[in-house]
């Protein structure tokens, strides 16, 4: 590994759990489930546990969770 290489550079592994992560590989970020934008690890917010997938933003979150919960959207 050369200098510029390194956790720094690298996507994290992570285990999510309600209201906290667990880093599994060390990184830097990982990436919105929906949108494949990178999320650095101390501004990542929003996941799902059950699904354990990251998102961007709260939007983003409650978009997918419409998506594959349709009957949602009746409430």
């Amino acid at each position: 590994m050369n200098r510029f290489e390194g956790p720094g550079s690298r996507e994290a592994r992570i285990r999510y759990l309600d209201g906290d992560f667990q880093v599994l590989s060390p990184g830097a970020f990982v990436r919105c489930a929906v949108t494949g934008d990178t999320i650095p690890l101390d501004d990542l917010k929003y996941w799902s546990v059950a699904r354990q997938e990251p998102y961007v933003s709260a939007a983003i979150s409650l978009a997918r969770e419409l998506e594959l919960n349709p009957d949602l959207r009746k409430r």
